[in-house]
C-alpha cells in the first residue's frame, strides 16, 4: 500500500481515473490473506469468463455493470455489492462506465 493513502479520508472513486476503451486497476492494499483493488472500466469492457480460489467482493461506486456468476446475470449499479463465490465461473462487463472495489480476502 502506497504511504499516502495511509491514515487519510480519500474519495475513492478519485483514486482511479477511466481510460477510454480500457480497464484500469490500482491495487490498494495488498497483503497475504488478501488484496483491496479498484478497477475503472469503459463502457463495453470488461473480464472474460473466470474462477478464482477464494471469494470475492465487489462494490461498485460508479456507473453501471453486469456480472456473471455461472451463468446468472446480475445488474448493479452505484452502491451495490455482490460476493462471487470461490471457484465458481464469471464475468463482468461495462453497461455503461463503471467502477468498483474488489475485496479478495484468502482463507
Amino acid at each position: 500500500m502506497s504511504e499516502e493513502l495511509k491514515a487519510r479520508t480519500l474519495r475513492i472513486d478519485s483514486l482511479i481515473e477511466y481510460q477510454e476503451g480500457a480497464v484500469v486497476s490500482r491495487e490498494i492494499i495488498r497483503k497475504d490473506t488478501g488484496t483491496v483493488t479498484i478497477f475503472a472500466f469503459d463502457r463495453g469492457e470488461g473480464l472474460s469468463e473466470h474462477t478464482a480460489p477464494f471469494d470475492a467482493m465487489v462494490q461498485v461506486i460508479d456507473g453501471k455493470a453486469e456480472i456473471t456468476i455461472s451463468g446468472n446475470k446480475n445488474i448493479l449499479e452505484k452502491g451495490d455489492m455482490i460476493i462471487m463465490p470461490a471457484s465458481e465461473p464469471h464475468s463482468l462487463r461495462a453497461l455503461e462506465r463503471f467502477k468498483m472495489v474488489l475485496t479478495m480476502i484468502r482463507s
